[in-house]
């Protein structure tokens, strides 16, 4: 079959090798599936994608609604794709993964107060992630996305999509809220 060529070669994994969501994202970006949310995380951020002023929650239901030409105005190309259509950034894009400072993380999208930095871990898997939510901050739902569900979680305002939670996270709550770090905005502690 290679008579006269080269053998071709090609990442060999031992048998003891088990696949987890690093491996698997990595595999669909081979393929070109992220390759959109790459680009959007690499473009330069529009005019409006600074932080927005917090908008007044509606008196009936306390969320932030807002038609979809205002939410693609107030958001970079990158934000409206993971806030609004629940897309997900490539890991290790987000400069949130590198923020040490004491402050708060809030949602891209109304500026509500969803973490503390006290609560931000090095989970090693390229998005911002943290062990707890300040209280009230996220919503979550089930998602089947990836065929196996998962919990979603979104702002409690304005139901832009933050990330998932998954069950291996350090004390205190033993949780790991995975956040893409374009759904975040991180404001450094006054004092």
């Amino acid at each position: 079959m290679f008579r006269g060529q080269a053998r071709p070669t090609c990442i060999r994994y031992p048998i003891t090798h088990t696949m987890n969501r690093r491996h698997i994202m990595s595999l669909f970006s081979l393929f070109g599936i992220s390759s959109k949310a790459a680009q959007a995380a690499s473009a330069p951020p529009a005019a409006s994608a600074t932080l927005p002023a917090a908008a007044p929650p509606t008196a009936a239901s306390g969320t932030v609604r807002l038609s979809d030409a205002q939410w693609r105005e107030r958001l970079s190309p990158a934000a409206y794709r993971v806030l609004r259509q629940e897309g997900t950034e490539a890991p290790g894009t987000s400069p949130l993964n590198a923020e040490k400072r004491r402050g708060t993380y809030v949602c891209a999208g109304c500026a509500l107060p969803l973490f503390s930095s006290d609560a931000k871990y090095e989970s090693g898997t390229g998005w911002p992630s943290f062990h707890t939510p300040l209280p009230g901050a996220v919503a979550t739902r089930t998602d089947f996305k990836m065929i196996l569900p998962r919990t979603e979680y979104h702002c409690a305002r304005c139901e832009g999509h933050q990330g998932h939670v998954f069950n291996d996270g350090p004390r205190p709550s033993g949780k790991r809220y995975c956040n893409n770090g374009v759904a975040l905005a991180f404001k450094e502690a006054t004092s």
